[in-house]
This record gives C-alpha cells, structure tokens and sequence, in this order.
C-alpha cells in the first residue's frame, strides 16, 4: 500500500500550543497507523508544493484579536492561488486555541478553505478560554481519527 501524507500545519507560538501541535502529531503517528507520513511545519515553512503533495491536511492556528493568526493568514495568502486548482476536494479539519469564543477564526478559516474547495472532514476543534489538560486529548484524538481516516481510504 502506498504512504499517504498527512501534513499538519501548526502555529505553535507558546508552550501551550506546542503542546497541543504535539498531541495532534502524538495521535497521528499512533503506532497502530501504517502507512502515513506524518508532516508537522509551521506556517511559515509550508510551501504551495507541500500542501499539493499531501492527500490531507490539519491546520492549528491560534485567535488573535478575533482572527486567525497572521502567519496562519500569510500561508493561505502565499498558497491559495498555487494550490486552488490543485487542491480541490482536500481533506482537511482545524483546531483554534481560543482565548475568546473563536468564532471569528473558525469563520475566517472556513471562508478561505471553502475559496479553495476543501473538504471538512471532521468538526473543527476549539479549545477555548484558560489553558485546559483536556485540550491536548482532544487534539490526539483529532491527529488519530484524521490519520486514522486517510489510511482507510475514508477521506
């Protein structure tokens, strides 16, 4: 069976979400998932080419005055017209660590993922309000069942 790439871009500007980014990746790279090459990048060093190369992607950013992040913003400036019709359909879900509510983000992403076709494959996770433990469970079951899925050919 051929490897398939997940690539997870994760903006990870604190120790909290590095945390996070790292249970997203712990989950994907379950040791009972063959076949998938788990990628983890930040923002800044994803190229058009990365995303195109990977059959799915999960996307991390933080709320920023009630917005995505700007370096999340500058990959979807830099890589949505090179990927937009090379990307169609992609797989892909979010998580948002939100000091706030999140929906400025969630709606943000959402905008600029639907310019591009992608698809949604899982609910967009937001962890929202003061650091909680719970967070970093719910990010490793994100990176498991989004890897978990590709592998199986569900997405």
């Amino acid at each position: 069976m051929p490897t398939k790439t997940l690539l997870i871009i994760a903006h990870a500007p604190s120790d909290n979400t590095r945390q996070m980014a790292e249970a997203v990746e712990r989950g994907a790279c379950h040791p009972d998932i063959n076949n998938i090459n788990v990628v983890v990048a930040a923002p800044a060093a994803v190229q058009p080419e990365d995303i195109c190369k990977a059959q799915a992607v999960i996307i991390g950013t933080t709320e920023n005055l009630g917005y995505m992040a700007g370096l999340t913003k500058d990959l979807f400036d830099r890589c949505y017209y090179p990927c937009l019709e090379h990307t169609q359909a992609m797989p892909f879900s979010f998580y948002i660590r939100a000091g706030q509510d999140g929906t400025g983000t969630l709606r943000a992403i959402t905008s600029v993922t639907t310019g591009l076709r992608w698809k949604l494959v899982q609910a967009p996770l937001i962890c929202k309000g003061e650091f909680k433990t719970a967070f970093l469970a719910e990010c490793e079951a994100l990176g498991l069942t989004m890897a978990a899925s590709l592998e199986a050919g569900i997405i």
